[in-house]
């Protein structure tokens, strides 16, 4: 059964990582959380995790950059726990590669996932942020939004990721709905584990190194992610929209 009274958000790429972590941290808000992922068995664990501790789950697999599986994952979350009026767009894969290496296919993934996944899940969960007359979007931009070496494709999913989130803040903000974007910097996640491996480094030391160029002296968590989106897709954040924030540990912009 559905509850009227509680927000339901949808947080993709949520079976690992900041996704994880932002999925467990709006269910402690007391959010019902569809937990989106390509692989819906890889979301289980999540969604245990927030029925354990009380709260509201659904494990859904999705391709998000298939049109007609997000409009069938959306209509999903709608009916088993209730009209998704926040979303967090987290999904992403990366491609790296120096732009003479980089091969069509690999810029094509990454900017499908990113940026066209980001814009199915938007324009399919607006409509029922409008006909509630409210809503919370949150996009995951990166500070390599800013230019990455080996990162062409990603820096500008990542960019392009910024101005979709002011379009769609100027689009919808009359109807109740913010839009906001997070860029993190360098987060302890699987991902940039998979980095160190790739550079043939040990991922503490690649910590380390990132560490020494951060003000605060340390490296990022998803918690710090999750805290960051929590804020943002609040009660009380409703004057907050069009905005990019860096969570680098330090200004970046």
């Amino acid at each position: 059964m559905t509850d009227p009274t509680q927000r339901t958000a949808v947080v993709t790429g949520a079976a690992r990582g900041i996704g994880a972590a932002v999925a467990r941290r709006l269910a402690a808000d007391g959010m019902a959380v569809a937990v989106l992922d390509l692989d819906e068995a890889a979301c289980k664990t999540v969604v245990d995790e927030i029925e354990s501790a009380g709260g509201r789950a659904l494990a859904v697999g999705v391709d998000v950059a298939d049109e007609a599986a997000v409009t069938q994952a959306v209509d999903r979350v709608a009916a088993e726990l209730g009209a998704p009026t926040v979303l967090v767009n987290n999904a992403g894969i990366l491609r790296d590669n120096l732009l003479f290496k980089m091969s069509a296919d690999d810029w094509d993934a990454v900017l499908g996932v990113h940026l066209r996944g980001s814009f199915l899940l938007a324009r399919a969960a607006q409509a029922h942020m409008i006909e509630q007359k409210w809503g919370r979007i949150v996009n995951l931009s990166s500070t390599s939004a800013l230019g990455n070496r080996g990162q062409a494709n990603y820096a500008a999913a990542k960019a392009g990721l910024q101005g979709f989130t002011k379009t769609l803040a100027l689009e919808l903000g009359k109807f109740g709905v913010t839009a906001n974007a997070v860029a993190p910097g360098f987060i302890e996640t699987e991902m940039t584990a998979a980095t160190a491996a790739r550079m043939n480094i040990p991922f503490e030391e690649l910590k380390t190194a990132m560490a020494a160029q951060i003000p605060v002296a340390r490296t990022g968590t998803p918690a710090d992610i999750a805290h960051t989106v929590s804020f943002l897709v609040s009660e009380g954040a409703g004057f907050v929209s069009g905005q990019v924030i860096y969570v680098a540990g330090g200004p970046r912009n």
